[in-house]
């Protein structure tokens, strides 16, 4: 939701900034930031006092109820730091400047990954929740710290302008519905994954975990070209689209290439950075060797999301996510799971996803370059 509600004023940042109006960035960003902090605190809330009933939806098993309401507790409380960390990223990617954002985000997974091991062994399983909590705080006070020193922007309370909460909203909530989808389908298959038991659930959560290395940079080059794109289709300029877009795609398949490389070769090793299990690290070494090439794949596909998005076309995005995750992994993953191919087949559903997901893209994707070439 962060991300995606953020994605949205970006498209609105970046084609005032194409567009050379100075007026409209001001009122953007005064309006939309006052937005930010009103939802982020109102979905923190809502999230704590619907905590019981999201585990039961989420099929939670009685011996780890109170673990996973223990570590989810204090994990949603940073959902206000996470929201205006996104907020922020996004719009200095409107004006320009994607470097910090990928500065931060390292900076973030680094510390996520250094700190879990720590307080999990110290703190037991909600040092998780602490470590992740601690370094989402460092990277938004390292963001903030940049903002006021180089004076990216500034918010003026006077530019607050109710008739543009409407258009935010327009352009949020495709956005937002576009990456809360892998959320609703992480929480599909965490449910398939709790029949096989508590060692799969431990086993899928540290996926996650090591998925982020995998992640990133894909969402990175998404919401770098979102507002890249933005900027040209601001200053009518679509003959560089065409450009960043193979240019973004080169450098993503080479770096997914190498990372994926990376995990599925030392999968068994890193997942002992988390639990020393042997059972565990199979079932972890198991998934990314059959998921793989997805993650891959999935830099193609994100690529051609952000492309749309720059192009103001959230709704088509957004549809193609639908189609990814809840016509095709969805589905997918629980015939495959009644069938009884067990976890191999949950994790197959995945990498069909990942290979149905770029090709829908790119189709979809070369469509509207080429039909925004043909109005010009």
């Amino acid at each position: 939701i962060a991300m995606g509600a953020t994605n949205g004023v970006a498209i609105l940042v970046s084609q005032a900034i194409g567009a050379k109006d100075e007026g409209a960035v001001e009122r953007v960003i005064s309006t939309s930031l006052v937005v930010a902090v009103v939802f982020s605190v109102s979905v923190t809330l809502l999230l704590e006092l619907s905590l019981p009933w999201l585990l039961r939806v989420l099929n939670t098993p009685d011996e780890t109820w109170e673990m996973a309401k223990d570590y989810l507790f204090i994990y949603l409380l940073g959902y206000v730091t996470v929201y205006l960390y996104c907020y922020f990223t996004a719009v200095l990617r409107s004006f320009g400047n994607a470097v910090f954002q990928m500065a931060a985000m390292l900076v973030c997974t680094v510390l996520n990954a250094v700190l879990d091991p720590i307080f999990i062994k110290s703190i037991g399983f909600r040092g998780a929740a602490i470590a992740t909590l601690l370094s989402q705080s460092i990277c938004l006070l390292f963001m903030l710290v940049y903002i006021a020193r180089k004076k990216v922007f500034r918010f003026r309370a006077a530019k607050f302008e109710k008739r543009m909460v409407g258009e935010i909203i327009a352009k949020a909530v495709p956005s937002v519905f576009q990456q809360s989808i892998p959320a609703v389908s992480t929480g599909f298959l965490t449910s398939l994954v709790s029949w096989t038991g508590i060692t799969a659930i431990a086993a899928y959560g540290i996926t996650g975990k090591l998925e982020i290395i995998l992640f990133y940079p894909a969402m990175a080059l998404n919401m770098v070209l979102t507002n890249i794109i933005g900027q040209c289709a601001g200053a009518k300029r679509s003959d560089r689209e065409k450009d960043y877009l193979k240019y973004s795609m080169k450098i993503g398949i080479v770096l997914l290439t190498v990372l994926s490389a990376i995990v599925v070769g030392f999968s068994k090793p890193l997942s002992g950075l988390f639990l020393k299990n042997g059972e565990i690290a199979e079932i972890v070494a198991g998934y990314f060797m059959i998921v793989s090439v997805g993650y891959v794949l999935n830099t193609v596909t994100n690529c051609f999301l952000g492309t749309l998005n720059g192009l103001g076309k959230p709704i088509k995005s957004m549809l193609l996510m639908v189609f990814y995750y809840m016509i095709v992994r969805m589905p997918l993953a629980w015939f495959f799971n009644y069938l009884g191919l067990g976890l191999n087949g949950i994790w197959g559903a995945v990498l069909i996803s990942h290979i149905a997901a770029s090709a829908a893209a790119a189709a979809a994707g070369k469509r509207e370059m080429f039909r925004q070439i043909s109005v010009l």
